[in-house]
């Protein structure tokens, strides 16, 4: 083995199960299982060293600026990668270049501006289950055992290394689904002795197993508090039942720094999530609302945070989909950002002018981010400073502010004038991405290295300078000082004056017209000529790391800037979509009381031409009706109605506006939706069991703060089946949890419930009959729908003529008397076609034949053979003429 295969040897054992791109010169090598794995993976060329030995090595390589590219590639197929960079000059170097690997990529480790979403958070989470009494197991300091099984908590932590978030807490098991749907992340890490965490490959984040010992408690404590420089975890908020809120922050900060090799100095807090409760919203919901995504595309731009986001920063965007991720619970809490968005929406000038400002910052978040891990460039400085200059301004906007918000931002937009001027004076309008491209400091910041620059580009006037004396000196009037890459530079005199020539001259070279000589101190001087361009880029370096430091030794105060412009970017942003769209400040109440009039979906709100989206109203409350039956054919709004509603609640609850004429919203603590079908083939579900599994899950969750919408619940199953289930569902809504419900059915049966359940309400959608055909009207008006319109609506869909027709026939025998005795359909088959004796299978069979009776009721052991022959020719013969 050559000595640079065992220095990738020991790197490769370094890197575990991540793919090590090991950079050779300009390019970066893959090699054996790696090279085959990326040849397939990033489509690279397979080629191999040593082709003619018996064991040939595959290899394969791509050029060093295109690692980002690859990297990307190769994260989005669900591998991990280490980079293994040259850590010396190789001009410096004594034999083989040094290597070490210096981050292991992941999909929840991305830094890369290239390779994250600006408008999206990129989490690497842990997960981690433990016994319900919290105490700490395993016999070695600095081991765990497994769980205990029967355990009903799990603990949660999550960070962002792209801006140093890092928070944790403690959650019901049953809600650890829901919680990292919310959380989204790109990466979950788990504890591969816990057998109360199985990895769901369905879900769009990456499962990376880790050992025992990273989620152990004492190891966590103890790199907790030395990374948070703290002496202890109880004055974050976590107390003596967070054990493993604490291990699961312990196992992210261990990954981190694994894979990481550097500072993280930018996680400087680590936030106790259970201390801020906020409305929950579980998994299922969250898709039925297409709160963050659209169910169809997975589009963001298409649901509901791609629609309201005005956001101008990066910074923005991502804190935008926090809040709607977890929307508030506390009325202070809601009324405390909704001042702040009022202000916004009364000051036009105001809003535009922060908005404005805004507009010509970077994103400060995951530029300190790359400070703080090392991988900063000039450009990523210059951009820091760019951000500081329009602070003053921000500043002055927000001063004398009505808001206590916004006042608050204010306070902490701290101005750093010592670093802006420093960056502003030493940084040139160009900056390049990478420090090693050198040429960004500008002139006249630093003497030194004006000097060396000068000298490294031939020093003009010192050649200048030196040519008049040599001149002056000699008497030769027309002696020049040249350079060329032979003799470097050099003295030229003519054959006419040669005989002028000093005798401290040195010839060098001898041309038909001319003598060319050097001299000791002009060769002294071209040596300090080639050497100046080395020590100017060792000189430009040096002012970079003084900088960068400079930068890192405000990292806290920066931090708490972009923490505050992207909070007053939110609150711009939902400002002006509600002063475009017309949107009102809902009134919040503790009641629980829903009263929205002229209410309209948020998305349709804004991506409808104005005025096209018809309105309606919603009132519940104890005493107008906390359940609402809502009937009416398809396409005629019915989902959009309950829908609108929930949506216009979770921005109440945001602290935004709503698009409504006027809206009282009572908080609500839980949002449920059981919208749409959804099979989870993957899961070995049907279409009714996740219907029925997310019904049950309400059933025994919800509270009677709690705000619950269904879309035809039953219909996976038949008719009666679902009819059955649909009104016991409701009574139960009704008489044990008494919660805000809006129900959208195509059961009519079910409004016969308003004459029993006295907090049950019947709406139905609107619609104008005309020579059979309908006209949608999109009203929501009171009482219950009569028809279904089905078949109305199939022929605007395109359904055959044909096939219309003869539903219409069906449908009037259904209507008639559409079973006999046997549950047999009585429908007269089509003309032209066979009818059948087939019976109708239902789920639970039917009730048993007279025979089956008898035959239960046979003694056969007092039975002979023959007597048993007689039985049964009985029994066929009476089944013959049943």
């Amino acid at each position: 083995m050559t000595p640079m295969m065992r220095q990738y040897h020991e790197a490769k054992e370094a890197c575990g199960d991540a793919l090590l791109f090991f950079r050779m010169g300009d390019f970066y090598e893959l090699f054996l299982d790696d090279a085959k794995t990326a040849a397939r993976i990033l489509g690279l060329n397979l080629t191999s060293r040593d082709k003619d030995s018996e064991n040939p090595t595959a290899m394969a390589g791509f050029p060093h600026h295109q690692l980002d590219q690859y990297l990307q590639k190769l994260i989005r197929a669900g591998y991990r990668a280490a980079v293994c960079e040259q850590v010396e000059d190789p001009k410096l170097a004594k034999g083989l270049v040094r290597r070490e690997v210096t981050r292991v990529v992941s999909a929840g480790t991305l830094t890369d501006e290239g390779l994250l979403d600006p408008r999206e958070p990129n989490y690497v989470a842990a997960v981690i289950a433990s016994n319900p009494s919290g105490k700490r197991k395993g016999s070695k300091k600095g081991q765990t055992s497994a769980s205990d099984p029967s355990s009903p908590m799990v603990g949660i932590a999550w960070a962002e290394l792209s801006s140093g978030r890092f928070e944790s807490g403690v959650f019901p098991r049953a809600r650890l689904d829901d919680e990292l749907a919310r959380i989204a992340p790109a990466e979950v890490i788990y504890c591969e002795d816990d057998p109360n965490i199985h990895p769901d490959t369905t879900m769009p984040w990456v499962w990376t197993r880790r050992p025992a010992w990273s989620f152990a408690r004492d190891a966590a404590e103890k790199s907790l508090t030395k990374q948070l420089s703290v002496s202890s975890l109880e004055g974050l908020g976590f107390e003596a039942d967070s054990g493993p809120a604490i291990r699961a922050a312990g196992a992210v900060l261990s990954y981190l720094q694994e894979t990481q090799r550097g500072s993280l100095d930018h996680f400087r807090v680590l936030t106790c999530h259970n201390r801020s409760p906020v409305l929950q919203i579980d998994a299922a919901t969250r898709r039925s609302l297409e709160i963050n995504r659209t169910m169809r595309t997975g589009s963001r731009d298409s649901a509901l945070l791609g629609v309201i986001d005005r956001a101008v920063t990066p910074m923005g965007s991502r804190l935008l989909g926090d809040y709607l991720a977890a929307p508030l619970i506390a009325p202070e809490a809601i009324a405390y950002r909704a001042d702040a968005v009022s202000e916004f929406v009364g000051n036009h000038s105001l809003r535009g002018d922060v908005r404005k400002i805004l507009g010509e910052t970077y994103d400060l978040t995951r530029l300190l981010a790359r400070i703080a891990t090392g991988r900063t460039g000039p450009r990523d400085l210059q951009q820091i400073a760019i951000t500081l200059s329009g602070l003053p301004n921000l500043k002055a906007r927000l001063t004398d502010r009505v808001s206590h918000c916004l006042t608050e931002i204010e306070s902490r937009l701290h101005l750093c004038p010592e670093l802006r001027t420093n960056l502003e004076n030493a940084l040139a309008d160009e900056c390049p991405i990478n420090a090693a491209d050198g040429n960004f400091i500008r002139s006249g910041y630093d003497s030194e290295l004006d000097a060396l620059r000068e000298l490294a580009k031939g020093g003009k006037q010192w050649i200048a300078n030196y040519q008049q004396r040599q001149m002056d000196e000699t008497g030769i009037a027309n002696l020049k000082v040249g350079y060329n890459r032979v003799f470097g530079y050099y003295l030229e005199v003519s054959n006419a004056q040669k005989d002028k020539v000093p005798a401290d001259f040195i010839r060098k070279q001898t041309l038909k017209n001319c003598e060319r000589y050097i001299t000791p101190e002009l060769k002294e001087y071209e040596e300090k000529v080639l050497a100046a361009d080395d020590q100017a880029t060792i000189r430009e370096q040096n002012i970079f790391q003084q900088l960068r430091q400079m930068a890192h030794a405000n990292l806290a105060v920066l931090q708490e800037v972009a923490e505050s412009i992207a909070r007053v970017d939110v609150l711009a942003a939902l400002a002006e979509v509600a002063a475009q769209h017309h949107w009102n400040r809902p009134r919040i109440t503790d009641d629980s009381v829903l009263r929205i009039e002229g209410g309209r979906h948020p998305v349709l709100d804004v991506s409808m031409p104005h005025g096209e989206f018809v309105p309606n109203d919603c009132m519940q409350s104890p005493e107008s009706g906390m359940i609402l039956l809502i009937t009416g054919p398809n396409m005629a709004g019915k989902s959009t109605y309950i829908r609108q509603v929930a949506l216009i609640t979770l921005l109440a609850q945001t602290g935004s506006f709503v698009p409504a004429d006027s809206a009282e919203i009572g908080i609500a603590d839980h949002i449920f939706a059981r919208v749409g079908a959804s099979d989870e083939l993957s899961r070995g579900q049907s279409t009714f069991m996740v219907e029925m599994v997310e019904t049950a899950r309400i059933l025994n969750t919800a509270t009677s703060r709690s705000l619950v919408i269904l879309d035809e619940i039953g219909r996976g199953t038949s008719t009666y089946d679902g009819l059955s289930l649909a009104w016991a569902i409701t009574e139960h809504l009704h008489e044990q949890i008494g919660c805000r419900t809006l129900f959208a059915t195509h059961y009519h049966e079910l409004a016969a419930l308003e004459e029993t359940l006295p907090r049950v309400s019947n709406l139905n959608v609107a619609v104008k009959e005309w020579q059979d055909d309908v006209v949608f009207l999109h009203r929501i008006v009171s009482g219950s729908a009569d028809k279904s319109y089905g078949i109305q609506v199939a022929r605007l869909a395109g359904i055959p003529p044909e096939v219309n027709a003869r539903a219409k026939d069906i449908l009037f025998q259904l209507e008639a008397d559409h079973r006999d005795n046997h549950d047999r359909p009585t429908i007269a088959p089509p003309s032209g076609g066979k009818s059948g004796d087939t019976f109708q299978l239902t789920l639970f069979g039917y009730a048993d034949h007279p025979l089956i009776q008898r035959i239960g009721n046979v003694d056969i052991d007092s039975m002979t053979p023959m007597d048993a022959l007689q039985f049964l020719q009985k029994a066929k013969q009476e089944l013959a003429h049943s």
